[in-house]
């Protein structure tokens, strides 16, 4: 039986595309196609402003490719496994080199979850 592939909306292929087409945002959906992670956690592994970080999880947000859950006093990020588009980024992401050594090195340097 042949796996039949989910179509997306022109405009809502582009504006994900859009979005991806950013590096920094693009990494951070190959760290979350794994891993949930908080915005201090990004700070530390992109060096930019925690507001910074902020912008590019509310756009990813806004658009339904992440959701967030607060665990106390901390909010995680993941990937929205029921957005119109998961399948679609997944797909993209498969090209994208591991973003897991930037995590070990968070580990590595004891800031793997260092949200205050």
């Amino acid at each position: 039986m042949e796996a039949t592939v989910k179509e997306v909306e022109i405009e809502k292929a582009g504006m994900v595309l859009k979005l991806l087409g950013d590096k920094t945002r693009l990494a951070m959906m190959k760290l979350l196609e794994k891993n949930d992670c908080c915005v201090c956690e990004f700070v530390e592994i992109f060096q930019i402003s925690q507001s910074a970080i902020s912008q590019h999880l509310r756009k990813l947000r806004d658009v339904g490719l992440v959701k967030e859950q607060r665990r106390g006093q901390w909010i995680f990020y993941s990937l929205n496994k029921d957005s119109e588009t998961y399948e679609m980024v997944l797909h993209i992401l498969e090209f994208i080199p591991s973003q897991d050594e930037r995590l070990k090195d968070l580990e590595k340097q004891g800031l793997r979850i260092s949200c205050n």
